[in-house]
């Protein structure tokens, strides 16, 4: 049962690895905050969440502990980078290149014409 448990720590640990490498090689590569946050509010979350299920796997005294971790991180991440893209949008931060803007619409930013021409 441990070389079980030790496999799935081992396997666990490359893979969360795996993610948090290409989490910031998308924070790098990325070409504005948006996107950014974006690479790191998935899988950045789930590099982290993939470390923990290695450390429940090898150490089975904090279970209980590392669940709770792991439910905290996969309600938090997601929330946490919809408030910071939401506040970079609101500070006037620019996006990259605009596809369309649901937003300016709502808060009376955009005229008719612009949100017009982002639909077509």
């Amino acid at each position: 049962m441990d070389a079980i448990l030790q496999l799935i720590a081992i396997i666990a640990v490359v893979i969360g690895a795996t993610f948090s490498i290409l989490g910031i090689l998308g924070v790098t590569r990325m070409p504005d905050v948006y996107t950014r946050l974006h690479a790191t509010g998935k899988v950045g979350v789930f590099g982290v969440v993939f470390l923990l299920i290695a450390a429940i796997a090898w150490l089975p005294e904090g279970r209980a502990k590392g669940l709770i971790l792991i439910a905290f991180l996969l309600l938090a991440g997601p929330v946490t980078a919809h408030a910071l893209s939401s506040a970079a949008y609101r500070t006037g931060i620019p996006f990259a290149t605009r596809v369309r803007d649901d937003l300016a619409a709502s808060s009376g930013e955009a005229s008719s014409e612009e949100i017009a021409a982002l639909r077509e």
